[in-house]
């Protein structure tokens, strides 16, 4: 099957199998597995700050990351369309007692600062305490610019406010501002990375932060049920993801503007293919039949996801004869 539902779907590489087949573990929840501690100390190193923790999932991270920021009855600004705020099962709030502050997504993916600003709470004895702000990028495919970051660095500075990037697919962010990651990661006091997208592991994610956070999002991994005993099967795939899948995000890329490009041929779909900025590709069935095009292409050994609008996800399982087999297969569609 050619799966493009999301950049999650991708296999380990055989290079991923063989170093799980041979990594070096022990228990992780004593410290003492050295893949994952090798993990975390190259993606401290790699992304600039001093300590990293391998989590689960990138859920997890997010969730970690708000509550080792943030107390009970506290709160936290994030997007409306913030992966931490509207996928995440209300973790946050449910699990942290932690009270989510969302603001309307601009069109570009950003939170207007000056909306941020207005939402700061009072110190006041009615109010939760604003404590954090969290960004997400990418968002939706669509990169945040690096003046916006150092903006919104500047206001956390102003408000004494915490700022998280959710970065799930950061490196993909610092492909297309043709950037290196440390000019993203830099302004903000924690990072999630998730090394299951578009960087190919199999399982896992990191959070990233000072050695002080990184202890106490530790200690509530375990609470959580996140201490991995020998978690260095996983890790060792991570490194990899790590170390070589922001090398090819670029084809990604490439692929996704081409497959932009092809389906803004097809009359029955609505697109706009200047919106493609990374690998996430947006489209709009005009006469709205898009769950009979997804059991159509599933009869075809494609995989699609419908939605209003439908997304398409380019990744490392991917190539451009790919896309040509669903362009084509998309246009039969709307021939038969």
């Amino acid at each position: 099957m050619i799966d493009f539902r999301s950049d999650t779907v991708t296999r380990p590489t055989a290079k991923m199998r063989d170093a799980m087949a041979s990594a070096e573990v022990g228990d992780d929840v004593y410290g003492d597995d050295p893949t994952v501690n090798s993990l975390q100390a190259s993606a401290a190193d790699r992304l600039g700050f001093e300590a990293a923790l391998f989590t689960a999932t990138g859920t997890q991270a997010n969730l970690l990351a708000i509550m080792s920021h943030c107390g009970r009855g506290d709160e936290y600004l994030c997007g409306q369309s913030a992966h931490n705020y509207r996928y995440e099962g209300g973790g946050a709030a449910v699990l942290g007692s932690v009270q989510p502050q969302p603001i309307e997504n601009e069109p570009d993916g950003s939170i207007s600062l000056d909306k941020a600003k207005a939402a700061i709470k009072a110190d006041d004895i009615h109010f939760a305490s604003t404590r954090l702000l969290s960004l997400e990028n990418t968002i939706g495919g669509k990169v945040l610019s690096l003046d916006y970051q150092r903006q919104a660095r500047a206001l956390c500075n102003e408000h004494k406010l915490l700022l998280h990037l959710d970065g799930a697919r950061v490196f993909n962010a610092a492909v297309k501002s043709s950037c290196d990651v440390t000019e993203i990661t830099r302004h903000y006091d924690s990072v999630s990375v998730c090394l299951s997208k578009g960087l190919g592991a199999p399982v896992g994610s990191l959070l990233l932060g000072t050695k002080t956070f990184i202890e106490r999002a530790t200690r509530l991994r375990k609470m959580l049920g996140g201490g991995m005993r020998q978690a260095g099967i996983l890790a060792a795939a991570g490194r990899i993801a790590l170390e070589q899948g922001p090398l090819r995000l670029s084809e990604d890329h490439a692929n996704a503007d081409y497959l932009g490009a092809g389906l803004a041929g097809i009359p029955q779909l609505d697109i706009n293919p200047a919106s493609t900025q990374t690998n996430i590709v947006y489209a709009r069935c005009r006469i709205g039949r898009a769950e009979q095009l997804r059991d159509y292409l599933a009869g075809q050994g494609i995989l699609i996801t419908a939605g209003d609008p439908i997304r398409f996800v380019t990744h490392l399982d991917v190539n451009r004869q790919d896309v040509d087999q669903l362009l084509d297969a998309i246009q039969r569609f709307y021939q038969s």
